[in-house]
């Protein structure tokens, strides 16, 4: 590839002499010539014409590492490596020209790795791996390789290709994400178990005092919070769980056969402490629609929604709550107003969050509003 037109253009007059030289020392570092000596080295090879000239390109500017090996010497040393594989790996040009790529190996590297990539090879295939490598000083990284086979225009092999990314970033990531799912399953087992624990004692002491129906609602309402709670831990380490996945986990008991509770909503997300609010709420409301709404009777059904509401710097979670096919409601022989014992009103309040009820003939209409953080949004 020339380069008579950068030189063309570094002539400049004396009194820019300065500049021009630390342009053209810049070109100078910025351009990889690696591919240059490459096809020099090996003219016979189909890199000519228009072809060769994208091949220098590609292989000078990408900021991926790439090298050839060649098979059809021993050990099938590498012939070309580019500027980010020399950058990736801290090796000069000449520690790495007629070495396997095996002198990336060390001591923690897989050996089932190893055979995958020499599979591939045997095989003229075609194979990616991650596989962990040393650069010069040392240091391990974890290395996604990308191997495969060059034809010529006859289908004879020519080399191998191999590119590589450091993937060390996402390996750690993945680690961390495996430890948080470890955590979240241990937690979630604890609660299960602690659940289970203030279940039992509510159910002796309502036995023992004689309250025993009461002491039912309760349990009623701690499973509710269980089942709310179990289904997002394993969200909770992002800091936060999806609305509808929580809203499901309550409701599920409720329409086992998926046929009378109808969800829509999308992928809103809240911060944790949502969680118990959502999950006694609902579960009050679907109490009472199974005991005297819409899900007392067998063609009644109940459609829940939930979007993102309000401004910008105020935003908001609302749910709206919608029943039909119950027993007729006559409006004006409820109250406009739900007594202030209500749990749902006291846990909304608490929450800073409201409540509101439409009683209508056809059904319970009830919208809840709480506030979305907006880092969890």
């Amino acid at each position: 590839m020339t380069r008579k037109g950068n030189e063309a253009r570094n002539k400049t007059t004396p009194g820019n002499n300065s500049l021009s030289s630390h342009r053209e020392d810049q070109a100078h570092r910025a351009y990889d010539d690696s591919p240059d000596r490459f096809r020099a080295r090996h003219p016979e090879d189909a890199f000519a014409g228009a072809s060769g000239v994208l091949f220098e390109q590609a292989m000078a500017q990408t900021r991926m590492a790439i090298c050839l090996c060649d098979p059809h010497q021993p050990d099938a040393p590498i012939i070309f490596a580019n500027r980010a594989f020399r950058t990736l790996t801290g090796y000069d040009e000449d520690e790495i020209i007629g070495r396997n790529c095996r002198f990336l190996q060390g001591p923690g590297t897989d050996p089932a790795a190893i055979a995958r990539i020499r599979a591939a090879i045997d095989q003229e295939d075609v194979v990616v791996v991650e596989i962990l490598n040393y650069r010069r000083d040392g240091n391990a990284f974890w290395n996604a390789l990308h191997l495969g086979p060059i034809y010529d225009a006859e289908g004879r092999l020519l080399y191998f290709f191999g590119s590589q990314w450091d993937v060390s970033d996402v390996r750690a990531a993945r680690t961390d994400e495996r430890h948080a799912r470890d955590l979240a399953r241990e937690l979630s087992h604890r609660m299960k178990n602690m659940f289970a624990v203030i279940g039992g004692i509510v159910n002796f002491t309502g036995r023992a005092r004689g309250i025993e129906n009461e002491a039912r609602e309760i349990n009623e309402r701690i499973q509710a919070l269980g089942r709310a709670y179990e289904t997002t831990l394993d969200e909770a380490s992002s800091g936060s769980i999806e609305v509808g996945q929580a809203i499901r986990s309550v409701l599920g008991p409720y329409d086992p056969d998926g046929r009378r509770i109808e969800f829509r909503g999308n992928g809103l997300r809240s911060d944790f402490s949502a969680v118990s609010v959502l999950g006694l709420s609902l579960h009050e409301l679907a109490a009472n629609a199974v005991k005297h709404g819409a899900l007392s009777r067998p063609d009644g059904r109940v459609t829940i929604s939930w979007k993102r509401n309000g401004a910008a710097n105020a935003p908001t979670i609302v749910i709206d709550w919608i029943e039909e096919g119950g027993p007729p409601l006559e409006p004006e022989a409820v109250p406009a107003a739900p007594a202030s014992s209500s749990i749902v009103d006291k846990m909304m309040g608490m929450a800073r969050g409201n409540i509101k009820r439409e009683w209508r003939r056809e059904g319970l209409k009830a919208t809840l509003r709480l506030p979305l953080r907006e880092e969890a949004a």
